[in-house]
């Protein structure tokens, strides 16, 4: 199937390279090609150009460029984040039960060697009760994990909110910013964030490249998970990867550009895609619709097997659950943790646009969803 036939609202799970961001790239796969860490010319033009790249993320973010570190991606970024704070004589870690799966499986292993780990559930519309973080935070706990904007739902936390309840307690705050930098204003300085994760294949940015911000507090109790020649401070040895650092840093800079732009005009899509699959009998969406992120939306199409129907949209593509996750019919975590019921995560189905989509494509799509969902439904209720 050709290209360009394609309708892609999968943008949670991955973003096409921005051809600004590709053209920034082909040089250092070609002309400026040295290691970064090389004393002579040609290493050091490269050793510049991986340093500007770093505070352009960093500038994203409202950080400073000794505050990143480079990673393989967010997955990465995680492990390092929370394994990396192993050593620590607080050993409780707190969570929520929405959490991506990089978060926690790591989560996981952490209990298997000596930590507690609490997972806190959601309200039904996926936002964290600020009481019950309150509560149950000890004197014991180390770090409260929590993600920005949810994978699969877009439903954004009370960042500010949970900063505060966890600055009164001298408690690290880490977060998955995975799905919110690039999109939308992230402050970690005003939000109070020691540790966030990103990528930028999120972002209209290369695969295998992400980064993990530290603060200066979270720093001094942070050990590295990857030990060699001791790049990046220590903190992630082995050679930079050179062209995908250059294509983070140009994604950042044209997000910070053009952050409200993108805004305004994917808010608008997304907006219309909604309300046409809302015309499908019964249906809802997922999570609260008040603080989520602009590009995303899941519905449930109740009565509609969502594996059934993504197939057979063909050159529509969209998701029924995490992108990271192998292809699988168990129904959402994220979606069960908000309490639906296994026919109805299993008949919803994320919508997630992008930089590149247009209006004739949500015209398509929703003319294609409603038909199949509706041939679908009926099938269903006949049997």
């Amino acid at each position: 199937m050709p290209q360009q036939e394609i309708i892609y609202l999968d943008n949670n799970a991955t973003t096409r390279v921005d051809e600004r961001v590709l053209n920034a790239m082909l040089p250092y796969f070609t002309d400026f090609y040295a290691n970064s860490t090389g004393t002579h010319l040609a290493g050091l033009t490269v050793k510049e150009a991986v340093e500007n790249a770093a505070w352009q993320t960093a500038d994203l973010i409202n950080a400073d460029a000794d505050e990143i570190v480079f990673t393989s991606g967010a997955t990465e970024a995680i492990n390092l984040a929370i394994k990396g704070l192993a050593n620590q004589d607080r050993k409780h870690i707190v969570t929520i039960q929405t959490e991506h799966k990089a978060v926690l499986e790591t989560c996981r292993f952490m209990e298997t060697i000596g930590f507690k780990v609490t997972y806190l559930p959601t309200h039904s519309e996926g936002l964290l009760n600020l009481q019950l973080l309150e509560e149950i935070i000890t004197d014991k706990t180390l770090v409260f994990i929590g993600m920005f904007s949810n994978n699969e739902t877009g439903v954004i936390q009370n960042i500010g909110a949970i900063s505060k309840i966890l600055k009164a307690k001298n408690i690290l705050f880490m977060c998955d910013a995975t799905q919110a930098v690039g999109k939308i204003p992230v402050d970690v300085k005003k939000l109070g964030i020691d540790l966030l994760t990103l990528s930028a294949h999120k972002f209209y940015g290369p695969k295998g490249i992400g980064a993990l911000y530290i603060s200066a507090k979270a720093k001094i109790k942070l050990s590295p998970q990857i030990l060699g020649g001791g790049q990046q401070r220590k903190l992630r040895s082995g050679t930079l990867n050179v062209p995908g650092i250059i294509g983070l840093g140009k994604a950042s800079e044209i997000a910070v550009n053009e952050l409200e732009k993108d805004q305004n005009r994917i808010s608008l899509l997304r907006d219309k895609l909604e309300k046409g699959l809302l015309q499908f009998e019964s249906s809802f969406v997922n999570g609260n619709i008040e603080n989520r992120i602009y590009n995303t939306t899941n519905i449930c199409f109740p009565n509609v097997n969502s594996e059934q129907l993504i197939l057979a949209l063909g050159n529509i593509s969209v998701s029924n659950g995490a992108s990271c996750s192998a292809v699988t019919s168990e129904p959402s975590h994220v979606l069960k943790a908000m309490d639906l019921s296994d026919e109805d995560a299993l008949s919803s189905i994320r919508f997630s646009l992008g930089r590149f989509t247009t209006s004739e494509e949500i015209d398509i799509a929703i003319e294609r969803i409603l038909e199949l969902a509706r041939k679908f439904a009926t099938k269903t209720l006949r049997h």
